[in-house]
């Protein structure tokens, strides 16, 4: 008993100044962890990730002052198994585990980057729709007929993303037809003229007219022109309007948009005449 109360009483010093270093060190990562909130708060608003980094560097903190301590105690042996586990629990975990954390970092690095926000429409590996939320293993998407795309975040990170909403403006490409009787230059200046009345049409960008090919039944043209674009129904609205607005005036200035025309030959070699082919008896019996 005199050998263990000897014990205590030396290392009571040490003892204290533990405690005091594991104190010192909760005190310190709880300042570390507000202070670096609030620095990577203006690099992303994305609250589960600051939420990791903030709590991993918190905890990482504790475990340092605990280390620490256990060494002011003179268990540098307990310190370097402890140190040891942990390094092999970890390798274990990081190949049981390694898509999880494919995932996971580059849920991390497309938070810190910002390639698209919550509400913007985009397109990823086939499929198209409004971002609803970037967890850190996944991009929730909910497709323009309604259905919910749950992506893993490594597939949209190595893959192209089409994010339609980065520039607020969206650019039309209108394919029509019209008559060979047709004047063109007169169409190409109706058609201008009508895609100017859109509501949504941007006048500092350029509409453009290019007939595209002789068809079967038309000259066919492309117009192409911008609109502003926050969500879908405007790409949409305006695409209708430019639709109606050019039928108005192609109606207005006797403009046709031609049907598709075919040519049925019921001869046995092309381009010869049916009374000339048909046989003799079908003329008599028609007769009769």
């Amino acid at each position: 008993m005199e050998d263990w109360a000897t014990t205590i009483i030396a290392m009571l010093p040490n003892f204290v100044l533990a405690v005091l270093v594991v104190f010192l060190g909760v005190i310190i990562a709880k300042i570390a962890k507000n202070l670096i909130y609030k620095a990577l708060r203006r690099v992303t608003k994305h609250e589960s990730l600051l939420s990791l980094i903030t709590t991993t560097i918190h905890v990482a903190i504790i475990l340092v002052a605990c280390f620490i301590a256990l060494g002011v105690l003179d268990l540098t042996k307990t310190v370097t198994t402890l140190l040891a586990g942990a390094g092999i629990i970890g390798l274990a975990l990081g190949f049981a585990f390694q898509d999880i954390m494919a995932n996971f970092m580059s849920g991390v690095i497309m938070a810190i980057r910002r390639p698209f926000e919550e509400g913007d429409l985009i397109e990823s590996e086939g499929s198209k729709g409004i971002i609803q939320r970037l967890n850190l293993r996944s991009t929730v998407i909910r497709s323009l007929q309604g259905q919910i795309h749950i992506i893993p975040n490594k597939e949209v990170f190595e893959n192209t993303i089409i994010n339609y909403n980065t520039f607020g403006k969206r650019r039309i490409d209108l394919e029509c037809g019209v008559s060979y009787g047709d004047d063109l230059q007169k169409v190409k200046e109706v058609t201008l003229k009508a895609v100017k009345s859109v509501t949504n049409v941007l006048s500092e960008e350029d509409i453009s007219l290019y007939f595209t090919e002789f068809g079967d039944s038309s000259i066919n043209y492309v117009v192409r022109f911008w609109v502003k674009f926050k969500k879908q129904p405007d790409f949409l609205q305006a695409r209708s309007e430019a639709i109606m607005a050019i039928k108005q005036q192609y109606d207005e200035n006797d403009i046709m948009i031609p049907f598709p025309i075919r040519t049925l030959d019921f001869g046995i070699k092309g381009g010869e005449k049916l009374h000339e082919v048909w046989p003799k008896d079908n003329h008599k019996d028609s007769d009769n």
